[in-house]
């Protein structure tokens, strides 16, 4: 696995641009993240460069008591150091710092279940060549504030709605509805606080030093293979625990470092229904953490397309680049920095039951796919088990609220507030909507058994819709017009007020909810059912690879 990536400990593999296919070794080896990534660097799509440590890595971690072992933690500094070299910059540095990210990569993907770190190298001094090298202060102090709330939430996630609430009093006082109108000073005095009360709050002194932040950083994320949300993911859809995860540890690029910067993520074709064209959410002056948390309100292609019309005719262009490269709809992740695109990952993305189907057909009308590649997309879904619901004539007389759909179909339930409420409505045979201020990954338990999901904030690329589409349930995000009081444990949807376990009516095909029970009417796909059994009579499975992609006989 060495080939020209030098590595010095099992499974660790460099990925920088104008690296050759031949050093990829297999996604069980490095993750899908990992492999995902540098199949974009193979292919000269501009990425930042990185390194991965791979699930063997993992695997000893856990045999080894939780613990980095001094050879792995040596390898580490000798892979940063190569970082170092390439982009002119010092882990640390007073005066030209490397600001690093570490996130999970599992051979399987596991959208949004386990951690990541952004920021990663920030203190009190090398923040000063943050703002010497980049000429922007606001940039450096949000950073670091990310820091501090990134560290705190994966670290002790208990007690960080304590500090929250700190960044909550200063908006507060400024008389701000977001730190998206904070200044740099305005941040570097909530910085000093967060600081202040950090070992009062969580009973740890936050790191100062940058190689612990890593350290701690890398631990965290394999730590997290065994978190509960993760736990609950791979019970649902029977993923060995065994293989463990991978841990990127990437170069970090600014998504908030001005108007001409952002992050988003985007899918080469609908996920919610099949079509073909660009799906994107997309946050001026942002983290992609802000994009896929579901916390945010988040813009569209359209504004995308307004703000940066440069960027959004190169993500056109990508679109199909990546889908002729990886055979099959992406999910991706992007930055821009002051106007230049970077893609941080891509991975075959999750997409309703019914969108399954359609880009299948239409991949192997347009020649993209075979017949037995198709089918070996859509394996695992019955497509005589499929409907496509609707709603009944009087959909019209019903008080609708608008959302953004986020999902496909229509469903109605009644109202759970939490996934306790949610499993006793469950196991009582009802028909469960989860409604939610936002859903977090966490939320899994509750989303399995819901029939939809409706949220008051968030975004249809969060991971928690990513999720909520791939188990084929309705969701809206984005209800705006929706208050839930959970003291009295009531919802109010416009002039409605509904109290929890009363029904609701959610059509993610329009985007919009009522209160009460709407008619809904069921039928199937015919001609889509008829394409694919035209198919697995006349045509052999195909066979794949070790990612489980199709490949060429």
């Amino acid at each position: 696995m060495n080939g020209d990536t030098a590595a010095t400990a099992p499974q660790m593999l460099r990925i920088h641009s104008g690296m050759a296919m031949d050093t990829l070794p297999a996604p069980d080896e490095v993750g899908g993240k990992a492999w995902g990534l540098a199949r974009l660097a193979t292919a000269g799509i501009n990425i930042p460069p990185a390194f991965v440590l791979g699930t063997a890595v993992c695997r000893d971690y856990f045999a080894h008591g939780r613990k980095l072992s001094k050879a792995l933690r040596e390898a580490i500094q000798q892979q940063v150091r190569w970082l170092e070299d390439l982009t002119g910059s010092a882990f640390g540095s007073r005066r030209n710092p490397l600001l690093l990210s570490v996130r999970s990569g599992a051979p399987v993907s596991m959208p949004g279940m386990m951690e990541t770190l952004l920021n990663i190298g920030i203190n009190d001094e090398s923040i000063r060549g943050l703002i010497r090298c980049t000429g922007n202060p606001r940039l450096a102090w949000d950073s670091y504030r990310r820091l501090l709330l990134g560290y705190a939430e994966v670290m002790h996630p208990g007690r960080i709605a304590t500090l929250e609430a700190i960044q909550s009093g200063h908006l507060k006082q400024q008389g701000l509805r977001s730190t998206g109108e904070m200044d740099s000073m305005a941040f570097r005095q909530l910085c000093t606080e967060l600081l202040q009360n950090f070992h009062g709050v969580t009973g740890d002194e936050f790191p100062r030093d940058p190689w612990q932040q890593l350290y701690r950083s890398v631990a965290a994320v394999f730590d997290s293979w065994f978190s509960p949300r993760a736990g609950t993911y791979r019970t649902i859809n029977g993923i060995d625990e065994s293989m463990g995860t991978a841990c990127l540890v990437q170069v970090m690029v600014f998504g908030n470092a001005g108007s001409d910067s952002g992050s988003g993520v985007g899918f080469t074709r609908n996920p919610a229904d099949g079509k073909n064209e660009l799906y994107i959410d997309y946050l001026s002056n942002a983290q992609g953490e802000d994009i896929v948390s579901g916390r945010h309100d988040v813009e569209d292609a359209g504004d995308l397309r307004r703000k940066l019309p440069g960027v959004y005719a190169e993500l056109g262009a990508l679109r199909t680049r990546l889908e002729t490269e990886f055979a099959d709809m992406q999910d991706f992740e992007f930055t821009v920095q002051q106007g230049r695109l970077y893609l941080l990952q891509t991975r075959n993305g999750k997409r309703t039951p019914l969108a399954a189907l359609r880009i299948a057909i239409d991949m192997v009308d347009e020649q993209r796919i075979t017949a037995p590649e198709a089918l070996a997309q859509i394996e695992g879904i019955d497509p005589a088990t499929l409907s496509i619901t609707s709603l009944a004539a009087n959909r019209d007389e019903a008080n609708w609220s608008n959302a953004i759909a986020a999902s496909t179909g229509v469903a109605a339930g009644v109202i759970a507030l939490d996934e306790h409420r949610a499993r006793e409505m469950a196991d009582a045979g009802q028909p469960v909507v989860l409604v939610r201020q936002e859903i977090s990954t966490d939320d899994i338990a509750a989303m399995h058994c819901a029939v939809a999901v409706v949220t008051v904030t968030g975004g249809r690329t969060s991971h928690a819709a990513v999720v909520a589409r791939q188990l084929g349930i309705a969701c809206v995000v984005g209800c705006r017009s929706m208050h839930i009081d959970m003291d009295k444990r009531q919802v109010h949807i416009g002039d409605d007020i509904c109290t929890e376990g009363s029904w609701l009516t959610v059509d993610a095909d329009h985007g919009r909810v009522c209160a009460g029970h709407l008619e809904i009417e069921r039928h199937r796909p015919d001609d889509l059912i008829r394409r694919i059994e035209e198919w697995r009579t006349n045509t052999p499975p195909a066979a794949k690879d070790a990612t489980g992609t199709p490949v060429a006989e």
